[in-house]
């Protein structure tokens, strides 16, 4: 990898974008006085579960509806805004449309630049917010968002890899693959490359997500670890496969979400399709086994639930509920897993959702973050300790596609 190539980059970039023409939408995507959006909604107004805790969320994210609220391209907003979008597409109320413009509009500027965004970190993470830019550039034909998505795409051209080819998780993080980066980039380059005909792009998401597979799989249960280090220098790192001592939840779920999703765009005939749904079906064969009887949910540390110190956890039940749901519905997975989905639903509703007196919902025992890093020693002591929150975005963004899911 050369020294300089992050520079190289910027510089080409550049370059392109003075070449290319920016013609401006010049105007919003609709009559809609934006705003109304600093105004609380009535979380209790809607009837179903998804709107009302997006209509919550909403309500505590002053940054999505206020244009003069700082923010950072963070892959968590784009997993809110994605949400935000999908309860759109379901509602086509104009209001959340309106929102996701707006996101844009502050993030995105007429040149194409990405507000906060640092192409040098090469950070998978970078890539999720990407997402919410294709539905904005079809509604407005504005070039600022293709050349947005095309300096996102052209990060993976960049992106370091593994000798088999597998994309690091970011430059700081040499030689490690973590599973969180399959939800990261692998849904993002698949619709870049239906939408864009970009072939050797699907060629490139199964390779990532069919590496993850190789090399963190356990054979023994069928899950996977949340990492992987081919140099084996990672204190973390077990010496001689590579891979981190447990499974975490959300790093499964992180997972099994990017198979669901990809599927979505992936073509139906290309030779690898195969291969990623009996992948997929690997991962819920392993996550319904996991399933807690009793509550339906699922635990911090996977295959752990009787020790001291593990808990039940939101994010990762809402994302497992999330892709059996949509596996099912979707026949990439058999239809016995809505009846899983539905069981661990029920159960986020028993243990997680509280709904205050004003009818604003939260979504409580979320772990707040979890990586993989030299003071990071992913130990079991490690996973249980993070700190728990409520209403955390990878927990409420994953309820909300969950209960999209089950039309809740």
């Amino acid at each position: 990898m050369n020294d300089n190539f992050a520079g190289r980059w910027i510089a080409v970039y550049g370059i392109a974008s003075a070449l290319i023409a920016s013609p401006s939408f010049g105007g919003p995507l609709f009559d809609h006085d934006l705003t109304e959006l600093t105004e609380p909604a009535d979380p209790r107004a809607p009837k179903k579960w998804s709107e009302r805790m997006m209509v919550s969320v909403l309500n505590r994210s002053p940054w999505m509806a206020d244009a003069a609220q700082k923010d950072t391209w963070g892959y968590t907003q784009g997993l809110i805004i994605h949400a935000l979008e999908e309860v759109w597409r379901k509602t086509k109320d104009p209001k959340y449309l309106a929102y996701i413009q707006r996101y844009g509009d502050k993030m995105v500027d007429q040149q194409g630049a990405i507000n906060t965004y640092k192409p040098e970190d090469l950070s998978l993470d970078n890539l999720n917010s990407g997402k919410v830019l294709f539905n904005l550039y079809s509604l407005t034909k504005d070039e600022k968002y293709r050349k947005a998505l095309d300096q996102l795409r052209y990060q993976l051209k960049w992106q370091p890899k593994t000798t088999e080819g597998g994309y690091w998780h970011k430059l700081k993080y040499p030689w490690q693959m973590w599973l969180d980066g399959a939800y990261m980039a692998s849904p993002f380059l698949t619709q870049y490359a239906s939408t864009f005909h970009d072939e050797a792009a699907f060629d490139e998401v199964a390779r990532q997500l069919i590496l993850l597979e190789k090399q963190l799989r356990d054979p023994k249960t069928g899950l996977l670890y949340h990492g992987w280090d081919e140099s084996r220098m990672q204190p973390w790192a077990n010496k001689q496969t590579g891979v981190s001592q447990n499974v975490w939840g959300r790093a499964m779920g992180w997972y099994a979400m990017a198979l669901v999703d990809v599927l979505d765009y992936f073509p139906e005939k290309h030779p690898q399709r195969k291969n990623l749904l009996a992948i997929l079906d690997r991962v819920a064969v392993a996550v319904h086994k996991y399933q807690d009887p009793k509550s339906g949910l699922w635990y911090q540390v996977m295959d752990q639930p009787e020790r001291a110190g593990n808990y039940l956890e939101a994010s990762a039940s809402c994302m497992f509920v999330y892709a059996l749901a949509k596996g099912a519905n979707r026949h990439y997975l058999d239809k016995t897993y809505l009846r899983a989905a539905e069981k661990g639903y029920s159960g986020i509703l028993d243990r997680f959702v509280e709904t205050k007196p004003d009818g604003e919902l939260n979504l409580l025992q979320v772990c707040e973050v979890a990586g993989l890093s030299a003071d990071r020693d992913g130990s079991y002591e490690y996973y249980i300790k993070e700190p728990i929150r409520v209403n955390d975005p990878k927990g409420t963004g994953p309820f909300i596609l969950a209960s999209l899911e089950l039309n809740q």
